[in-house]
């Protein structure tokens, strides 16, 4: 029902974990397969998932308040959570708790009618550069065409080569950084994928690593 729109997941570790383990193939294939007694049936599942949790039972593990979890029930809570899985997530975001200071903070933020005016612009960008191709955003990008269309120059190799060693990154990684640096660089208005388009890609695959019970 998610296909082509949005499957959002609000506290993720609370889900059962071999429901969690079912997403793995339509997040990679785009695509869901269920078996029957009679007839097995395929069925197109390409879709953004958005999740949530929070990084222990009391919510507060990492942060500047006392966690009150034991180290036992941190590691139960995100193992919940596997390595595959989290993988095939491309953007993770660490949310920390507002300060007072930024609520009572006069300055000027980017409104979202400025965001979707940026976001529309990126768009107008990927179905433009796919006509033709079948495909309609950076994230349906085949091995061959990420080669094509998310080039990097030596200066980005070598940043994605120390990222990989620094971080201990997968194979599936490299070409999901690509596809988030190409996406970045739309969003700038860049043809090229610069060495911060790059950066900030690769920053949004570390927050695992931080969490080392995962």
């Amino acid at each position: 029902m998610a296909h082509y729109g949005v499957l959002f997941l609000d506290e993720l570790p609370e889900f059962n974990r071999n429901c969690l383990e079912i997403l793995r193939g339509p997040l990679e294939d785009g695509e869901i397969t269920i078996g029957r007694a009679t007839q097995v049936l395929t069925y197109p599942s390409k879709f953004m998932m958005v999740a949530s949790m929070n990084p222990c039972p009391c919510g507060f593990y990492g942060t500047d308040k006392e966690c009150k979890c034991s180290e036992s029930a941190i590691k139960s809570y995100l193992g919940k959570i596997s390595g595959p899985l989290l993988d095939r997530i491309d953007i993770q975001v660490e949310v920390s708790s507002v300060k007072y200071d930024s609520l009572n903070s006069e300055e000027k933020e980017e409104s979202s009618v400025e965001i979707q005016k940026r976001v529309n612009k990126a768009r107008k960008i990927q179905l433009k550069r796919y006509e033709g191709l079948g495909i309609y955003s950076n994230s349906e990008l085949t091995p061959s065409l990420t080669q094509k269309f998310c080039k990097i120059d030596n200066s980005g190799k070598i940043i994605l080569k120390r990222a990989f060693e620094k971080l201990g990154l997968s194979a599936r990684a490299y070409e999901r950084i690509l596809k988030v640096a190409r996406t970045i660089a739309d969003l700038d208005e860049s043809e090229k994928i610069l060495d911060k388009h790059l950066l900030e890609a690769i920053q949004y695959r570390s927050l695992d690593k931080k969490y080392n019970y995962m």
